[in-house]
């Protein structure tokens, strides 16, 4: 394959890694999102009237429902492949979401959130904050009993705030709950403003990648100066194009085979009634559990009742995890001094423990709240107290993060370590001989194999002055990263 150091917009260089591909999954299915979004507007009717159903699904027949609910039926029922295209809308949302978390971990890892690309992690962010907001809003819409009762959460987390959550709650459903525009409402959000929010941030990023150039893995020939890997026309849009394909392929075929959010098993929804083992989508399952861990905390002051159980895990921990994501690289690098200059190599997680455990940290932290999300169903099927399991989450919601951090540190040392040793050692041969004193050894190879981003020996051979011209040195060997990296 030809390596291409710059030159021209179609020969400008992309590295070529797995890793760098996450970021084009989000944005393969956010066009998947828009294509099947906009047939889906064609016959989605956001309106909040009643009407008595009496289309081809016979057990709702004659069932008082919103004109929402009922031209969801008529999507999934009554008009040609619309069952089809409403499950891959709505399987191309769980991943365009799932493809940015991931992509922004990739990001944080190998440190490519630094400077110059600050302004591209804080639009990153941005985006799967937006995202959230537009899954949200599309998931309700239907106006099913599931999404009804993800409604009701979102008015009691309203109601909440202090002083101001009445007023709030009034001005976002235009009347007493449930209203009559909240599916207005949420539809304008979710087909005109979200979307263009998220399409004009999607084009910033890219625009800015474009200019700054994509970080690379450390390897002889690359520096910060350059950038080494498939020109843009034709290897790049060549395989590229062939992973968009793959995205929608695999999509159709998920809204095909996959049944996912069977509004008619859920019926219209109601006020005075609960869906039972109401779990929702992944990317609010980490709020849903905060909500069932904070135990039922109240304050009353002049008058006002702060129910910490709804203010801190929906309102206070959002807000919290989201300020730090957006200050963490300008934290980090005031920290390690490293501001003052670009920085276009990407780190290896073990190179950084102290990162590298903090984001372990962050991601248990995460899993405990997206298992406490579904304590009823897990102890539902384990045959378990759900108080009990409930207090292990309390408890493993404060012990986990620090274990895992503690872990992950030593891992990466020990990891650089090892690594350290192989280097210096070679790759045992599995030959073993014996030395004139009689003592045995194993034989060893110098290494050969090297993975992206990994040290390599010293092409300077000892006692030659550093400058000599023996060819293209690799970066110096880690050892054991210092404790505060």
């Amino acid at each position: 394959m030809p390596v291409f150091e710059g030159g021209g917009l179609l020969r400008k260089a992309f590295p070529d890694h797995w890793s760098f591909l996450l970021g084009e999954l989000a944005l393969y299915s956010l066009l998947v999102l828009i294509l099947t979004g906009v047939w889906l507007t064609l016959f989605f009717k956001p309106e909040m009237t009643e009407v008595v159903y009496d289309g081809s699904y016979t057990p709702l027949h004659g069932v008082q429902m919103s004109a929402a609910f009922d031209s969801t039926l008529q999507i999934s029922f009554d008009v040609r492949g619309g069952l089809l295209l409403r499950q891959t809308h709505h399987w191309a949302a769980l991943v365009f979401l799932a493809a940015i978390g991931v992509h922004l971990l990739r990001i944080f890892f190998t440190g490519a959130f630094r400077r110059p690309r600050e302004l591209n992690w804080v639009i990153g962010v941005t985006l799967f904050v937006l995202a959230l907001a537009e899954g949200f809003a599309g998931y309700s819409l239907p106006d099913d009993l599931l999404s009804g009762t993800g409604m009701r959460i979102a008015q009691g987390i309203m109601l909440s705030l202090p002083v101001v959550g009445t007023y709030v709650s009034m001005f976002v459903f235009g009347a007493e709950f449930p209203g009559e525009d909240i599916i207005t409402r949420l539809y304008v959000l979710h087909v005109l403003l979200l979307p263009g929010a998220l399409i004009a941030l999607v084009t910033l990023h890219l625009i800015l990648v474009f200019h700054l150039k994509h970080t690379q893995w450390r390897e002889p020939g690359r520096t910060r100066r350059n950038a080494v890997g498939k020109p843009f026309f034709p290897q790049f849009t060549a395989s590229s194009g062939g992973l968009s394909l793959m995205v929608f392929g695999l999509l159709t075929v998920l809204g095909g085979l996959a049944q996912i959010n069977p509004v008619w098993a859920y019926g219209p929804y109601r006020p005075d009634l609960v869906s039972t083992g109401a779990q929702p989508d992944w990317y609010v399952g980490f709020l849903e559990g905060a909500l069932r861990l904070v135990p039922p905390w109240e304050t009353n002051i002049a008058g006002h009742t702060l129910m910490w159980n709804v203010l801190l895990p929906a309102v206070v921990l959002p807000g919290l995890l989201f300020t730090v994501l957006y200050a963490y690289p300008f934290v980090e690098q005031r920290l390690t001094g490293e501001w003052q200059q670009e920085q276009h190599l990407c780190d290896r997680p073990r190179e950084r423990p102290v990162r590298t455990g903090l984001g372990v940290a962050g991601i248990t932290f995460y899993a405990v709240l997206l298992v406490a999300g579904g304590n009823d169903v897990v102890a539902l099927a384990f045959r378990i107290s759900v108080n009990t399991l409930t207090w292990v989450l309390r408890v493993a919601l404060v012990v986990a993060p620090v274990l895992a951090f503690m872990v992950t540190r030593r891992l990466c040392h020990a990891l650089l370590r090892a690594e350290s040793e192989r280097l210096r050692e070679g790759v045992s041969t599995g030959d073993v001989r014996q030395t004139v004193e009689g003592a045995y050894e194993s034989e060893h190879r110098p290494v050969g194999e090297f993975r992206p981003g990994a040290p390599r020996p010293a092409l300077t051979p000892p006692g030659r002055r550093p400058g000599a011209r023996t060819g293209t040195p690799a970066p110096e060997r880690p050892g054991t990263a210092p404790q505060d990296r």
